[in-house]
């Protein structure tokens, strides 16, 4: 596929209108790029999109996409309340905290092991010292 394949701003054959990466219409702008400018989505579907080749994992067929909004349709983002704030703290501390002993982390326990003390540290250092 050349990039000439991610020239197509009639949307004939990837159904948005698609141009290769770097060169969007000016009025176009990628969510990542709106949020930079301190404005939201603001219900919008998207118009257009990005098209590159990229070995990056999460492509499909060696190919990514970025999805284009309009810029005139975007709205201010919502601040957050201090009530969303303090929500939002609690749940990151929840993340942090082992289930077994209660131990605070400085960053989130993985699901994986059970969001408890990964091995060698808190309880589970505890256990292995026990043995």
């Amino acid at each position: 596929m050349a990039h000439d394949d991610f020239f197509d701003p009639e949307g004939k054959r990837h159904g948005l209108p698609t141009y290769p990466r770097n060169l969007a219409p000016r009025g176009l702008m990628t969510r990542a790029q709106l949020l930079d400018l301190g404005l939201g989505l603001g219900g919008q579907h998207p118009v257009a999109q990005l098209m590159w080749r990229s070995r990056c994992g999460g492509s499909k067929d060696g190919v990514r996409n970025a999805w284009l909004y309009y810029v005139h349709l975007a709205a201010p983002k919502q601040p957050l309340t201090p009530a969303k704030e303090r929500s939002l703290a609690r749940a990151y501390i929840a993340r942090c905290t082992c289930r077994e002993c209660g131990e605070i982390h400085p960053y989130c326990l993985p699901t994986s092991i059970g969001r408890v003390c990964p091995p060698g540290t808190g309880c589970a250092a505890d256990v292995r010292l026990a043995a």
